[in-house]
């Protein structure tokens, strides 16, 4: 993952997003061939659903796995205190 850092911060601010943190298996070093990577970001105002699926089709072209793409927000209650303690920047 640090071996791409440098693209998927491009990649984010290209696509209005920013403070690009990494949660789950992947942080854990605990994934499978499997696993999806797990972003948390935070939108510019000017953000678009356009901005977010773009972002996460370049991040899978990018990575060569499955990406899912979450906010603070958008996260379910019953997980945000555990992924917004264990979410860490890229």
């Amino acid at each position: 993952m640090l071996a791409n850092k440098d693209r998927i911060l491009e990649a984010a601010n290209k696509y209005h997003a920013s403070d690009i943190k990494l949660f789950g298996s992947f942080l854990r070093g605990e994934e499978t061939e499997n696993s999806d990577v797990d972003f948390l970001v935070k939108w510019d105002e000017n953000a678009s659903l356009t901005d977010w699926s773009g972002l996460k089709r370049e991040l899978e072209e990018l990575l060569g796995r499955k990406v899912d793409i979450a906010t603070e927000k958008s996260l379910h209650w019953y997980i945000r205190d555990k992924v917004m303690s264990e979410a860490r920047p890229i």
